[in-house]
């Protein structure tokens, strides 16, 4: 596997982010990066003095893999999966997966901040997906499989668009990150079955071929912030 690092101190929102040792799961047909350690960033006052539960919400191809993935993560409470950044009112996943509701399938991650910084799950975010390939996450196809960052407010976004910059100044990943970067308008939660999907469906031969290979990936990457 080829390794890339990122060792960048930058100040960002009077905040200085520490992103050290960033190896990404940069992939072109398979994976080719990793990464040791949970990068150690300082979070700010206003993290530090924000309400217990925040939320997140990314898109990063599969929401069964993304929600999989996050809900290792100490300090994260819940992951919902769902549908946003279209324009179809209440779609059902039939719809969704025909790529014309404009919607992509996403996470809602609820989180205590006092725990877990949102600089910490854009950080998991980056490593949870190829950020670099457009409208597909491996051989799912299509604008519902789109990486996406929806930001709730300013600071989001700001951040998210901060570390996109870094990333693709260090020339983390061999091609520039596609990640799209937009406000949050509404969040449709998917149906129940789609819910805690992979812990309810394990047999499934895409939780053990596809998700399971990402998830211990995930988990050796993150291993110092997983839940006990």
């Amino acid at each position: 596997m080829k390794r890339k690092q990122l060792f960048t101190a930058g100040k960002s929102l009077g905040l200085v982010l520490f992103l050290s040792l960033i190896l990404a799961f940069a992939k072109q047909g398979k994976d080719r990066g990793s990464r040791d350690t949970f990068a150690k960033i300082k979070p700010s006052k206003e993290t530090m003095i924000a309400k217990q539960k925040d939320t997140a919400t990314f898109a990063a191809g599969c929401f069964w893999c993304v929600e999989s993935q996050f809900l290792q993560l100490e300090g994260v409470k819940k992951v919902v999966s769902g549908y946003t950044g279209g324009s179809v009112p209440d779609p059902t996943y039939k719809q969704v997966c025909t790529g014309t509701t404009g919607h992509a399938e996403a996470c809602n991650i609820i989180y205590d901040a006092s725990v877990i910084s949102f600089d910490e799950l854009l950080e998991a975010f980056f490593v949870a997906h190829d950020p670099t390939q457009l409208n597909r996450q491996g051989n799912d196809r299509g604008t519902q499989y789109r990486s996406a960052i929806f930001y709730r407010n300013g600071k989001q976004k700001e951040k998210a668009e901060y570390y996109i910059k870094k990333l693709n100044e260090e020339r983390v990943y061999d091609q520039p990150i596609v990640t799209e970067v937009s406000p949050l308008t509404v969040f449709y939660r998917a149906e129940d079955y789609h819910q805690d999907y992979y812990n309810q469906n394990k047999s499934e031969p895409y939780c053990q071929y596809v998700i399971q290979p990402k998830l211990k990936k995930f988990k050796k990457v993150f291993k110092d912030k997983l839940k006990h």
